[in-house]
This record gives structure tokens, C-alpha cells and sequence, in this order.
């Protein structure tokens, strides 16, 4: 039982529940929590190896400035559109804190990043979750006719690793009067993207994150796009430092090694259809994914038993409970030898036959 000093809308929460994190060295196929098989860019190694003293002694630019004007000149969008976060989980946060509040009402398609709904409890806000359309379509006449304050919609999607074509967000956005928010996570390992649509509409914020697509998800860091009168809003509600002096440099680094980090999505997009392929042909049912991860149908519907004997051999993917999930493991994409490995894994299941 909680303290009868904590709130409510807290107390009676069950918050987020993480992906499995083995400890560094443990010999295992992680494949469960989307992270990039690959190295980050050397360039960051040397900016981490070149910092100062005087760096870690005083505190870090209050904005990320380095950041935002590498972002700036990359995006092709003014600094005062760029928010840098402690992550894109951090993003959202500053996202749902300076947008909704008690009683307001948050929108998003369902399954989607189970983060929303524990944000919007935070903050003591309604949500409500629509279901995807018939073949993970934007369920975009029932988000509307809810009139919510703000629509978070992730694309790629997660779990789903399905796509929405940003002339349909476009035309959401040009309809919805609240804020739309999309989320970009995965968006790198995509064919297109809705940057365009944050610089277009008053409206929109992108979210996106370093951790995915350039392999720093254990440095955290993410940033926002949006309209400056948007940003100036979402830069009162931050933390007052909320982005660490080596966080910024690594960052920036990053994303200016343009070369290094697309060869890596290249590598996952290469790998994402031979895993598609590969897992069809053993009778599973897969999703077409513009993620670095799939959803794929187990052939006896039984998601639960597989990732449990995938663990026993060494194999994490990811299972969800939720009833519309329960036949599916979530998988993320590997190296060629990682997924050579989940596909030994998987043979060794056995090709059972579809439930009836």
C-alpha cells in the first residue's frame, strides 16, 4: 500500500513497464528493447574522450545550443523549432506537462508505446485509446469526433512497426484544432518522415530520439520540432538542466557523422526484409515494419510459450501481454549473426501448426 502521502492518480497507476536489461557482458541475443546492433559513430568515442574537467565542474548549457544549431543546419529548420530532452521519453514528459492538465483529454491510437497513458495519469488527465483501423489504418474520424487536447501518434508505430503516410497525418493535422503530436522514435529506419508538417502547421510537434538510430540509447537524449511559439511553451515546463554536459557533446557528434549512421540504418533496412522473409517462410504471419524492429504472429498463437523457450535459449525478444497481442513477439532487428541465431532459435520451435 502507498503512503497516504502520495497522490492519488499516482498511488492508483501501475506506470511503465521496461524491456529486460541484461547486464553488459552477459553472453545473450538481445533482441527485446530496439536498440541498434551497431556501435555508435566513432566520432563520439572521440568527443566523450576529449572532454574537460571543467566540463563535469559547472553546470551544462541550460538549452543544448551545440545540439540545436548541429540540428539546426542538419534539419534545415531554425534553432528556436529545436527542444533538446534527456531522451524523447523526457520530451514527451515536457510535451504532456505543458499541454495537458486535470480533466483534459489525450487521444492516441491503440497498441501503441504504453508510455502515453502513464503520462497523461501523471498528469491527472483523461485518455482514451482508439483502436487501429482494419489494416493498422489511422483511425482518424474516431480520434477527431473524441475532441481531445492533444493526439499522440507514434510512426512508425511501435509495436507495430507499421507506417502511416504522412499525407494522411497532414490532413489530420489540418482538421484537429489540439496538438498533434507525433512520434518519431523509429522514424530513420522509414521511407518519409512529417518534419515537413511541423514546420507547415501550428499544431504539430515531432519528437524524435538518438537512442535508436544512433545507438546512444544509453547516453538518453531526444529533441522536438515544432513551431517556435510552441517551444517557448514547452521550454518553461522543463527540468532547468535537463540535458548533461556529455550527453550534448555526444549528441552532436552524432548527428554530424551523417555517413557512419546511415550505414547502419542501411544494415537494418537490409536485414528487415531478409528477417520478413525468413520468418514467413516458417509459417509466421509479420507485419510490413518501417521500424528496426517486427511484430510477427507465432504460427500456433501461442507468444507467451515461444519467448519464454526463445529465453531458455539465450534469445530476448519482446512479449506483450495485452489480449490483442498475446499470438506476437516483438522483434528487434539484429546483426546478420543475431538474427542468423533468433532464426536457429525459432526452427528449433518447431513449425507448429496454425491454432485452430
Amino acid at each position: 500500500m502507498a503512503p497516504p502521502f502520495v497522490r492519488p492518480a499516482v498511488a492508483q497507476m501501475a506506470g511503465y513497464t521496461p524491456g529486460e536489461q541484461p547486464a553488459i557482458g552477459q553472453r545473450i541475443v538481445k533482441l527485446n528493447t530496439n536498440e541498434n546492433p551497431f556501435p555508435p559513430s566513432p566520432r563520439v568515442m572521440a568527443a566523450i574522450g576529449q572532454i574537460e574537467p571543467e566540463m563535469l565542474r559547472r553546470y551544462p548549457n541550460p538549452t543544448a545550443d551545440t545540439f540545436r544549431a548541429a540540428a539546426s543546419r542538419l534539419l534545415g529548420v531554425a534553432m528556436d523549432m529545436i527542444l533538446a530532452g534527456n531522451g524523447s521519453d523526457d520530451i514527451l514528459t515536457i510535451a504532456t506537462r505543458t499541454f495537458l492538465g486535470h480533466g483534459d483529454l489525450l487521444a492516441f491510437p491503440t497498441p501503441t508505446y504504453s508510455l502515453y497513458p502513464v503520462l497523461s495519469q501523471l498528469q491527472e488527465a483523461r485518455h482514451v485509446a482508439v483502436p487501429w483501423g482494419e489494416g493498422w489504418t489511422l483511425p482518424a474520424e474516431a480520434l477527431l469526433a473524441l475532441r481531445p487536447r492533444a493526439i499522440y501518434l507514434a510512426n512508425p508505430n511501435a509495436p507495430t512497426g507499421t507506417f502511416v503516410p504522412p499525407a494522411q497525418i497532414r490532413e489530420l493535422a489540418r482538421r484537429f484544432d489540439g496538438l498533434l503530436l507525433i512520434d518519431e522514435a523509429y522514424v530513420d529506419f522509414a521511407d518519409e518522415n512529417c518534419l515537413n508538417l511541423a514546420i507547415q502547421f501550428e499544431n504539430v510537434l515531432v519528437v524524435r530520439t538518438l537512442s535508436k538510430a544512433y545507438s546512444l540509447a544509453g547516453l538518453r537524449f531526444g529533441y522536438a520540432v515544432a513551431q517556435p511559439a510552441i517551444i517557448r511553451e514547452m521550454m518553461k515546463a522543463k527540468d532547468s538542466y535537463n540535458c548533461d554536459a556529455i550527453s550534448v557533446l555526444a549528441a552532436t557528434a552524432a548527428i554530424e557523422d551523417q555517413e557512419y549512421a546511415r550505414q547502419t540504418w542501411q544494415h537494418v533496412r537490409s536485414e528487415r526484409q531478409r528477417l520478413t522473409a525468413e520468418l514467413t517462410a516458417l509459417g509466421w504471419t509479420v507485419l510490413p515494419s518501417q521500424a528496426n524492429f517486427l511484430l510477427a504472429t507465432c504460427p500456433d498463437g501461442d507468444g507467451r510459450g515461444a519467448y519464454l523457450r526463445l529465453k531458455q535459449q539465450g534469445i530476448l525478444v519482446r512479449y506483450f501481454d495485452a489480449p490483442e497481442l498475446t499470438d506476437k513477439l516483438r522483434i528487434t532487428i539484429g546483426t546478420s549473426q543475431e538474427n542468423n541465431a533468433l532464426l536457429g532459435g525459432i526452427k528449433s520451435l518447431g513449425r507448429c501448426e496454425k491454432a485452430a
